[in-house]
């Protein structure tokens, strides 16, 4: 995920999209083989290597699932931090507000 620099105070608060997944290429190795009708290799050497390809591919798309989410959760942390200043920023006006409609009523 990449932040876009929308967290600052004076960003759009109620905008979600800040957080916007990159998109990198995959570095799965293009492993491809090219086998005919004819081919000599025998059917459990071609299921067996295509079972490793299978495998090789689902651990890298693990990887990048785990890594995608450990990044999203982060800029969602980052937007919890924004969120919670701006409140806090917000509430010490209200009070502010409030105390200065106290004085002038009374």
């Amino acid at each position: 995920m990449a932040v876009t620099g929308d967290e600052t105070e004076t960003g759009s608060a109620g905008d979600l999209s800040a957080c916007q997944l990159r998109n990198s290429s995959s570095s799965l190795p293009q492993v491809f083989s090219v086998t005919s009708a004819h081919s000599s290799k025998k059917p459990a050497e071609d299921a067996l290597q295509k079972r490793e390809l299978r495998l090789m591919k689902n651990r890298e798309a693990a990887r990048e699932c785990r890594r995608k989410k450990k990044e999203y959760v982060k800029c969602l942390e980052n937007r919890v931090a924004v969120l919670e200043n701006q409140n806090k920023t917000l509430i010490e006006e209200l009070r502010a507000l409030k105390e200065i409609y106290r004085h002038k009523v009374e």
